[in-house]
């Protein structure tokens, strides 16, 4: 009986890759029920070891996310962003990547080894990470939705191909819309997935420009100069205390001062306050393009569910790699080959 469970196993792999090779890139078919027949429990298993992982940390949350799009950001939605090198020259080493936290790589690890057990060779990587982005964002109140799957892992992690295609916490408005828009994402997409920073943190050294040096040249720490006035005075302060002006990069606050664990609209509504923690987060009030979606969120938690979920299905879209571009890791941390 054994024998003919490895066999039906491996005759489900082969059908797999049979299909994924007969799919040009780009055209990948995703689909919630891509599994059914090779691995039906996955969702299962996935959740599983997510709600282990997030009952250690609630870093899980923010880290697992974050992961997510910056994975799809750069080379599309393939897992390149897990891989591992000697060298330190893969997606994760590059400096828009470096501030990644551990827990949401250790996250997609662990749900991995735990679906090899049950469908050895059958779930990318890529899938593990979009059901798991998912779970988070549902363990802590959010939305849930269906997840397409299908993906396959990408062949190529690169550190110099992640310059120029991450949002900056220092970015405008036009420029976001400019980079979101390269992934057939809109403004209200863009505002949407904004929202996921009503949970996790943000290091000091990534706004400090804002607190002591604004309109200086340059940004950075140092004093003198003045505070930008699009933060509320009272969270300005707030921010001094627990970023002075020497701070290192081991300190972060929270990205949502009101409801930092919970997944919901307050984010909006704290730009209206003038708690926009990055410039790219105020931005989102104060320009006309994007003012209106911020408005709306704040007053209708429903609405911005409903938005972000639609857009997190656009979003896990982006650069699907299909047939001879892409495989399906036995370790998400290195290529098969």
């Amino acid at each position: 009986m054994e024998r003919w469970r490895k066999r039906g196993s491996l005759l489900a792999v082969a059908a797999v890759a049979l299909v994924a090779a007969l799919l040009p890139s780009g055209e990948a078919k995703l689909s919630p029920d891509y599994y059914r027949s090779t691995c039906p429990d996955v969702e299962a298993i996935v959740r599983e070891a997510v709600a282990k992982k997030v009952n250690e940390t609630f870093v899980t949350v923010p880290a697992t996310l974050r992961l997510f799009f910056h994975d799809c950001f750069v080379e599309g939605c393939d897992a390149s962003v897990i891989i591992a090198s000697r060298d330190n020259d893969a997606e994760k080493d590059a400096p828009g990547n470096v501030s990644l936290a551990g827990d949401g790589f250790d996250t997609v690890v662990r749900a991995k080894a735990e679906v090899e057990k049950a469908c050895p060779g059958v779930v990318s990587c890529a899938d593990i990470l979009a059901i798991a982005a998912r779970d988070v964002v549902t363990m802590s109140s959010g939305p849930h939705w269906p997840v397409e799957l299908g993906r396959l892992d990408g062949l190529v992690s690169k550190a110099g191909s992640v310059a120029g295609r991450l949002p900056g916490p220092d970015m405008r408005v036009d420029d976001l819309a400019a980079l979101f828009a390269k992934h057939n994402l809109t403004t209200l997409d863009m505002v949407a997935l904004s929202g996921a920073h009503t949970v996790g943190f943000a290091h000091c050294t990534r706004f400090t420009g804002r607190l002591y040096r604004h309109g200086v040249a340059g940004g950075g720490g140092g004093g003198g100069a003045s505070v930008d006035p699009s933060y509320d005075p009272a969270y300005a302060r707030q921010l001094m205390e627990a970023c002075p002006p020497d701070v290192g990069a081991t300190i972060a606050v929270d990205m949502d001062p009101v409801t930092p664990t919970a997944f919901d609209n307050a984010y909006y509504g704290n730009l209206a306050g003038g708690m926009g923690l990055f410039t790219s987060d105020q931005a989102l009030y104060s320009d006309g393009a994007s003012r209106p979606a911020v408005g709306d969120f704040a007053k209708n938690q429903t609405r911005f569910f409903e938005a972000f979920k639609d857009a997190m299905v656009k979003l896990g879209r982006v650069g699907v790699k299909t047939g001879r571009h892409g495989e399906i890791r036995r370790d998400c941390t290195a290529f098969n080959k």
